[in-house]
């Protein structure tokens, strides 16, 4: 990648992206049905790779490069399905069950492996250092966020991001009303990964910052205002 796009990695990009479409057609099929579905996979494959070039480059980071990458996936299946009329309800709880089938989609052990990753040594020292660089903002589109340290009894560590770069990006492309649904797929994340995540609030949905609470295998503990919706 260059200091300055994902362009030079869309062939890459679309590979991924395309993983990802195969739970989308499943989904679209048993709402839509074939005919529909057959029209708009397409469509949203190349609303994607039209994106690609403008999505901010925030480095090569992981997993915030993933997050802002999938970000966009989300933007281009709800802009297309937006313009064959479907509501933000749909769209965003389309890219919910989508989330949800691909991380079921994984094996359990994997998932369990990569949960416990998550309060290593070392996970948290990396997590230290990228406050840290975070805050002297090289990227405008990237994320700023303070590391909290735990109490050792209601929390392991924590996380309040200030900016977030894939709320920055939607409000770029006067798409944030889909903002509260990509925070809902934290819900998936901290079920299957074993993360005992609380939330109190976020910048989606007007706070002050994203305040995330780590407490390894805990119970996770966040409303989602978009989910309660019928």
């Amino acid at each position: 990648m260059t200091a300055c796009s994902y362009t030079p990695e869309k062939k890459r990009l679309l590979k991924d992206f395309d993983k990802t479409v195969k739970h989308v057609r499943g989904i679209l099929e048993s709402r839509y049905g074939e005919d529909f579905t057959s029209i708009v996979i397409p469509e949203i494959r190349q609303e994607y790779e039209a994106l690609i070039p403008q999505i901010p480059y925030i480095g090569n980071k992981k997993p915030f490069t993933q997050w802002l990458l999938a970000t966009a996936q989300f933007l281009a299946m709800y802009r297309v399905l937006k313009r064959h009329g479907k509501s933000i309800e749909e769209a965003g709880r389309i890219g919910y069950e989508t989330s949800e089938q691909m991380l079921d989609a994984s094996p359990k052990f994997v998932l369990r492996f990569l949960g416990r990753a998550t309060f290593s040594k070392k996970r948290l020292r990396n997590a230290r250092t990228y406050a840290e660089e975070s805050q002297k903002r090289k990227y405008p589109g990237d994320y700023v966020f303070k590391f909290v340290e735990g109490d050792n009894e209601s929390f392991d560590f924590g996380i309040d991001y200030l900016e977030c770069a894939s709320h920055k990006f939607l409000a770029s492309k006067d798409a944030l009303e889909l903002a509260p649904y990509i925070c809902a797929t934290d819900i998936l994340q901290s079920e299957r990964f074993g993360w005992g995540l609380t939330r109190t609030m976020t910048l989606a949905e007007g706070g002050e910052k994203c305040d995330f609470r780590f407490k390894k295998g805990g119970k996770t503990n966040i409303t989602s205002t978009v989910l309660a919706k019928k």
